[in-house]
């Protein structure tokens, strides 16, 4: 097994689909290259064959070429044996499956625009648009009550346990409150938040450049 894993080679930008991958990767203790790209080198052709949507992640694992930080995380789980993705268990899939869809439907559209505004503008020293997100409050209100009403008495959005779809939505608003998203009237949800901060792994996922 750790031999397989040495030849994962896992190429990323500080984004949030990456530090899905990137944490996963930490917590479950594989062994890999890591490869940052700059936003230039994602167009490049030798990445782009890799990923024809020029986006990151992507991972290397052998023959297997992958992108999509879902299928990746998946992918790692059922390499490593571990049960953040279950692998074994349909019903558990069906579970995981429900968050992974609500938070690519919903949820990252919803809060996304907050991120992009607050961190990735303000990053490159640009003001964050203020009026556009005034528009955004709503949905992005809506659903937090959604996962706030599900997470009362829960840890975990899914299987009573940590999986792939916590890292997949934490990864959406672990910054809510330097992106001033609305979340400090859904307690479920800070909690949860704050509870995937003491996984040393999801709290510091970056690896060296």
């Amino acid at each position: 097994m750790q031999n397989e894993a040495r030849t994962i080679k896992v190429y990323w930008i500080q984004a949030q689909a990456p530090r899905r991958v990137l944490a996963l990767v930490k917590h479950l203790g594989i062994e890999a290259e890591f490869v940052h790209l700059d936003l230039a080198e994602l167009k490049k052709p030798d990445y782009a064959r890799l990923n024809p949507n020029m986006k990151a992640p992507t991972i290397v694992d052998g023959d297997t070429v992958l992108w999509e930080s879902n299928a990746i995380m998946a992918h790692l789980c059922v390499k490593t044996g571990s049960k953040m993705w279950p692998a074994d268990n349909p019903e558990e899939q069906i579970q995981v499956m429900r968050w992974l869809a609500w938070n690519d439907c919903h949820w990252a559209r919803a809060v996304g625009d907050f991120y992009f505004e607050h961190i990735v503008k303000v990053g490159f020293g640009a003001a964050p648009d203020r009026e556009l997100l005034k528009t955004k409050v709503d949905d992005a209100r809506r659903f937090g009550k959604v996962l706030d009403d599900h997470l009362a008495g829960r840890d975990y959005v899914a299987c009573r346990r940590l999986t792939i779809a916590d890292f997949a939505l934490a990864s959406m608003a672990t910054d809510w409150r330097e992106a001033e998203m609305p979340f400090a009237e859904f307690p479920n949800v800070v909690r949860w938040l704050d509870g995937l901060m003491r996984i040393p792994a999801w709290a510091d996922p970056w690896p060296s450049r």
